[in-house]
């Protein structure tokens, strides 16, 4: 359902969703500018507005960024898409996660190619690794991180310092290529 509202003298529109398996709220800006609530079932959408206040300053500086990139070099893909570059993606990132598997050595069941429209990877907790086929687009370092990000989800499954030190083992850089990779994001997703 679409909703407006005002953060510090500027109108800004949002959609709200509910969600059954929501257990927080959740506040997301996407690169085409869109900006999504979404709320458990026992919230009101009352507390959302004040919560929407209590992060305007996040909310206006993403709205502003993706404004301010330049979208003019975005292209959208298309179904066949997917099909054309999936089996490309599912060779590269099964060669690379075996390239950094010799060094973690963890354990998984299978490697899937999706197309995601908002995630360049997951790992689930039965241990199966995720992709999006645009991963095939990538640079080859921003691809790299994307793999050990999801292969160190297998020991760590959380953001926690642990975490982001095990992929610091293979990619030291992490922190720039995060950057870039959001900037690339605004040209693929």
């Amino acid at each position: 359902m679409k909703r407006q509202i005002t953060l510090h003298n500027r109108v800004v529109k949002y959609e709200v969703h509910r969600s059954k398996r929501a257990k927080m709220m959740r506040l997301a800006v996407y690169c085409d500018g869109n900006f999504v609530v979404t709320l458990p079932k026992r919230l009101n959408e009352t507390t959302a507005e004040r919560y929407i206040v209590k992060k305007s300053k996040w909310v206006l500086s993403k709205l502003d960024f993706f404004e301010k990139a330049s979208l003019s070099k975005t292209f959208k893909l298309t179904p066949d898409d997917f099909i054309k570059h999936k089996e490309t993606a599912l060779q590269i990132t099964s060669e690379r996660i075996g390239y950094f598997n010799k060094i973690y050595g963890h354990k998984f069941n299978k490697v899937s190619i999706k197309n995601q429209r908002t995630r360049w990877g997951s790992c689930s907790k039965k241990k199966n690794l995720n992709f999006n086929f645009k991963i095939a687009l990538l640079p080859s370092d921003l691809r790299d991180y994307i793999i050990v990000h999801e292969l160190c989800h297998l020991k760590e499954f959380n953001h926690s310092t642990k975490f982001w030190n095990l992929i610091g083992k293979t990619i030291p850089n992490y922190k720039e290529i995060i950057n870039g990779l959001k900037l690339e994001g605004l040209n693929l997703l």
